[in-house]
């Protein structure tokens, strides 16, 4: 039996800017793009979400519905100091860390003796030293497996932290909404919700076959999940399987011939951020994303072996061809070429890879 902590740095990006401006405290705040240039908020403390403020929303509504609300824009390298501190305290316990994000990680403390082998008590002991070294706080699920610590973690959020011990697994995931699933998302939750199923213990009552019909490969982890089911190690050394970069414009690009003027830019960063790779691996698909002005987006790819900008130039053709209106947002991207031990974990139920631009 696995034991497993999912650390939670509690809205990171905004604590790490009110630990180093105590003014800042009590007042709602957000990180983010600025308004004029079609920004996006990244994180926000909990007196902005009291306003309906979340990450993911445009800064311009933010602030129209939290008109008091200060908007910083990001500074990564403190961010990134605060990540490494964090993680070097992860790393003092077990040597399997999965780091997700700057904020976040998957810890595998089965069998190991720190406080007496208790992950709750290790889990406490990280949140408390997250506390005092960093000055932030984190929050924590400690579960059987990474599915339901990840739940777990949101659970008594912020600064708290919720168990699920393997004799409660059932009852617990039996009572989760659909949308806890990861990879179910709104449209999903409402084709779920219309064949009246809102639970996991809902979607239990379905078979693999009849997932696996509605929804193909996602089924069988849909099937597996809703039953608390998740086989996936902790991974310390996670693949990258793809590689993207894109833009929100300020103004709205008008026509196709707009698009390609911009897509040197784009491609140029792409260009920056492939050379800093490590060990650059095989590419098999490129990929453009178009978001038209009235958000609906697309994608375009095809297979290639290399980031050829008259590639992207094609695809970029085909996917703004399908709607043909004026363009907030361009992507481009790669996808990189499987090896065999991915996918043969890949075949084991291993770690999902979401989609590019993602």
């Amino acid at each position: 039996m696995r034991k497993i902590i999912h650390c939670d740095c509690d809205c990171f990006y905004a604590s790490v800017e009110m630990r180093d401006d105590p003014s800042l405290r009590g007042k709602p705040l957000a990180v983010g793009g600025r308004p004029e240039q079609r920004g996006v908020i990244a994180t926000c403390n909990y007196e902005a979400r009291a306003f309906g403020v979340h990450s993911a929303m445009s800064a311009a509504r933010a602030l129209r519905q939290c008109p008091q609300l200060v908007l910083l824009p990001p500074d990564f390298r403190r961010y990134r100091e605060a990540s490494q501190k964090i993680l070097a305290i992860y790393r003092e316990y077990t040597p399997l860390v999965e780091p997700l994000s700057l904020d976040e990680a998957y810890l595998d403390v089965s069998g190991l003796e720190h406080c007496q082998g208790s992950a709750t008590l290790m889990a406490g002991e990280i949140r408390a030293r997250i506390r005092e070294e960093v000055r932030i706080t984190a929050s924590a699920g400690i579960a059987p497996n990474k599915f339901l610590a990840k739940v777990a973690s949101d659970w008594n959020k912020p600064d708290g932290q919720f168990v699920v011990r393997p004799q409660d697994v059932d009852a617990f995931v039996a009572a989760l909404p659909v949308e806890k699933i990861f990879g179910v998302g709104r449209v999903t939750a409402a084709r779920l919700q219309k064949q009246g199923v809102r639970t996991c213990g809902d979607l239990s009552a379905w078979d693999v076959a009849k997932l696996t019909a509605q929804f193909g490969r996602f089924g069988r982890m849909l099937h597996a999940l809703c039953r608390g089911i998740d086989e996936r190690p902790v991974r310390p050394n996670r693949i990258r399987k793809s590689l993207s970069v894109e833009t929100t414009y300020a103004r709205d690009l008008p026509d196709l011939a707009a698009c390609h003027v911009e897509l040197p830019a784009l491609i140029a960063e792409f260009q920056r951020r492939f050379a800093k790779l490590a060990t650059p691996r095989p590419i098999h698909n490129a990929v453009v994303k178009v978001k038209f002005a009235d958000f609906t987006q697309t994608t375009a790819e095809c297979l290639a072996v290399s980031p050829a900008e008259t590639i992207w130039r094609a695809l970029l053709d085909e996917a703004y061809a399908r709607q043909g209106k004026p363009v907030r947002l361009l992507g481009v991207g790669v996808r990189f070429a499987a090896v065999a031990a991915e996918r043969e974990s890949d075949a084991a139920g291993g770690e999902e890879q979401p989609d590019l631009f993602e």
